[in-house]
């Protein structure tokens, strides 16, 4: 019974957080982007990734304060499934939606930093202690992706745009969910938009009252955030597997859906590249300042010298984020396409990852 009423309450949480990420604060970022004038590229690597990537930074955060540290493996698997889970679901729905074509050279920049940026991390997992002088390593990388987007820009290439029976299927589509199905579809509508009312009564018009939404949403973030680390070593501990599993698969899965969700978007209206670019990003940003901050502010407020992470079983994960990366550059560079048979093929290794977590856990 624990087992099922913790599962319920994470299932919940995780749909009300990504409720709020998507609808609040990535509308007040975007509002604060264009605010402050910023160039597309840097507003995207820098506040759009802190909007997609909130909830994850937040768990990392909460999992290392949760009873002196004990359970700080919860903080990063989540962060890893969920760059397992970006590179080969997020990707991959995006491709079989929609073929994408993509910029080569804006491709090979992400790519290496991300490549990078794992091989930073798989160096300072080796001992099973970060310092704080790794952490600053860690942030400094990160400040470095933003100079290198910011003074040497790639933009993308123009996509075909849409044809006449794609704008009728999304049309259908959005019908469809708007109401057409009221078991189905509507029925999830009703409750999205209940949220929304209740949250707007905080926040105001998210576009216009955007720094008050911003602060809202952050509570929300944190509250919700601080839940499901509570909720998954609780349903980890019913049914007797490690809260690493769980981190890897259920939440990392679910932290990502607001990923997943803009990324459909995008590739309904043709612009599969600005998902795989998205999803590239975005895991940047969650290795680096994902882990990076969290780990910084435990050594500060917590007096310690060092972070203690149980590394053994992530590593193997971290090995196969590394591949999945080089399987991913290997379908873009083909052809300069990442087809929908590529994207199947990304969303089956997805499955098989998934399948192997479970059963080495």
């Amino acid at each position: 019974m624990t087992a099922l009423i913790s599962l319920c309450v994470m299932i919940v949480a995780i749909y009300i957080l990504s409720v709020i990420t998507d609808e609040f604060f990535i509308t007040s970022l975007d509002r604060i982007a264009v605010r402050w004038k910023m160039p597309p590229s840097v507003a995207g690597a820098s506040l759009m990734a802190v909007g997609s990537s909130a909830p994850e930074l937040s768990i990392a955060l909460f999992s290392l304060f949760r009873e002196g540290g004990a359970h700080s493996d919860v903080g990063i698997g989540t962060i890893v499934g969920s760059a397992v889970f970006n590179i080969l679901v997020i990707t991959g729905v995006s491709a079989i939606i929609r073929e994408a074509r993509i910029t080569l050279p804006a491709v090979v920049r992400d790519t290496v930093f991300y490549l990078g940026s794992i091989l930073v991390l798989m160096i300072v997992f080796w001992d099973g202690t970060i310092t704080a002088q790794e952490c600053l390593i860690f942030l400094s990388l990160y400040l470095m992706y933003l100079a290198f987007l910011f003074f040497i820009p790639m933009g993308t290439e123009p996509e075909a745009a849409p044809d006449e029976a794609d704008d009728d299927e999304s049309d259908e589509t959005e019908k469809s969910q708007a109401g057409g199905n009221p078991d189905g579809g509507g029925r999830l509508r009703q409750i999205n938009t209940a949220i929304v009312r209740a949250v707007s009564r905080l926040t105001g018009d998210a576009e216009v009252t955007y720094m008050r939404t911003f602060g809202v949403s952050i509570l929300f973030i944190i509250g919700l955030s601080w839940i499901l680390v509570d909720t998954a070593v609780i349903f980890a501990d019913a049914v007797g597997i490690p809260p690493l599993v769980v981190a890897l698969t259920l939440l990392a899965g679910g932290t990502s859906a607001p990923d997943l969700i803009s990324s459909v978007v995008v590739a309904r209206q043709g612009r599969g590249s600005m998902a795989v670019a998205n999803a590239i990003g975005s895991n940047i940003f969650d290795i680096l300042v994902g882990l990076g901050l969290p780990w910084l502010l435990a050594i500060l407020f917590m007096g310690k010298t060092a972070i203690e992470v149980g590394t053994g079983d992530l590593m193997l994960s971290v090995l196969i984020l590394m591949s999945t990366v080089v399987v991913l550059f290997v379908f873009l560079y083909t052809d300069r396409l990442l087809s929908k048979k590529e994207g199947w093929g990304l969303v089956g290794l997805y499955g098989l990852y998934v399948i192997w977590t479970v059963l080495a856990g």
